[in-house]
């Protein structure tokens, strides 16, 4: 599986942001996708997962629930992560995953990451 992720950029706190994860090479549908973040000298986090099929469960961290969603429409082989109100830490690093069974941090497939900046 090839993930893509795009959609970062720069944005004042309080802003927003939507990131998108095109997947492409199995069946989409088969995978739990997520979203996991790392800032300079701190631990890879998970941010976000929505399970596999019709995605009718969500996890998200504390830190941002109430103000990230993630959602996937499986026509498009795409998950998307939508930040609102975006505070200064959670500039990051965010990285689109895929995993068949969820194990923890060691998800199957990475994207190549894409940076959030926020700026206060």
């Amino acid at each position: 599986v090839q993930l893509q992720a795009s959609g970062g950029g720069l944005v004042q706190a309080g802003g927003s942001l939507r990131l998108s994860c095109t997947a492409s090479g199995r069946t989409f549908t088969s995978f739990i996708m997520g979203w996991f973040r790392q800032a300079p000298g701190k631990e890879r986090e998970l941010v976000a997962f929505i399970t596999s099929g019709t995605g009718d469960r969500l996890y998200y961290v504390d830190s941002v629930k109430g103000r990230f969603t993630i959602s996937r429409d499986n026509a498009k082989s795409t998950v998307y992560l939508q930040m609102n109100s975006l505070k200064p830490e959670d500039a990051a690093v965010y990285y689109c995953a895929a995993d068949i069974v969820f194990s923890g941090k060691n998800w199957d497939y990475w994207g190549q990451g894409t940076l959030v900046t926020v700026s206060s």
